[in-house]
């Protein structure tokens, strides 16, 4: 015997609402399979259930209603697959970008977290670090919000056909040299013939400070570098960390000589 249900019992168990269902049946594209000619009353079987749930897994791969009508009606397999790997192409799109959106969150979390277990700002620290190679931007120059919120976009961009041969770790930067600041990416993959900067391993002052302070920072430590290691840095790194969706910190770095303390 064919199980009915009520349209308040259908739309629970297809996890959408009345509304939805009384739309989708005005636009023909989910119809109940019986109406009450006395209430009105609309009721649905399982086979509506199972209709719903196509509709629901191709609206989370952006169809619109119209596009999901047609392919659900449609009996031309060329065009349902050529429908289907487009639909499969932005599920993938969107993954990488709520794989990236998650990632900012939680490093803005992990600030956070950190921030309300620290009573003291972070002091000068001397670190080592294993050699990098950097990728410089051609066009940007100082972080800001646009240009974070797609960082790795740009760089893969930048490098155009060959960016399969690439790859960069989640790390934003600036690299100020002879006079001049470049953004960059930190490659993890790269070509053999690609054109980067490579930072040697070695020793590095560091220290934290905020995007206002970042210049007087700069300053703060390139003195303190000359004072204690007796040298003029050749260049600055500073590194972005991301205190919030839309917020930021620097970590400055500079390189010393090894063996001091």
């Amino acid at each position: 015997m064919k199980k009915f249900f009520s349209i308040g019992e259908t739309a629970r168990r297809a996890n959408v609402t009345t509304e939805t269902l009384r739309h989708y049946d005005r636009i023909g594209l989910v119809r109940p399979c019986k109406v009450d000619p006395w209430t009105k009353y609309r009721y649905y079987s399982e086979a509506e259930l199972v209709r719903l749930d196509a509709v629901r897994a191709l609206r989370c791969m952006d169809l619109s209603l119209q596009e999901i009508g047609e392919l659900l009606s449609c009996n031309d397999f060329q065009q349902i697959i050529g429908q289907l790997r487009r639909a499969q192409e932005n599920v993938q799109a969107k993954i990488v970008e709520l794989t990236r959106i998650r990632e900012s969150i939680g490093r803005a979390r992990s600030f956070y977290e950190e921030k309300i277990q620290q009573e003291e700002p972070q002091g000068i620290a001397l670190r080592t670090f294993p050699q990098k190679a950097l990728l410089l931007s051609d066009t940007l120059t100082e972080p800001t919000v646009e240009n974070l919120w797609s960082y790795q976009r740009h760089f893969y961009a930048q490098v155009g056909s060959r960016k399969a041969e690439y790859a960069f770790e989640d790390v934003a930067g600036v690299l100020e040299e002879d006079g001049t600041s470049r953004m960059f990416a930190v490659c993890t993959r790269r070509p053999e013939d690609a054109a980067v900067h490579i930072l040697p391993e070695g020793q590095y002052l560091c220290v934290r400070c905020t995007q206002a302070q970042h210049r007087a920072t700069v300053n703060m430590l390139k003195k303190y570098a000359r004072e204690t290691f007796s040298v003029s840095p050749d260049c600055i790194l500073s590194i972005v960390v991301l205190t919030g969706i839309l917020q930021w910190d620097y970590e400055i770095r500079i390189p010393v000589p090894a063996g001091r303390e």
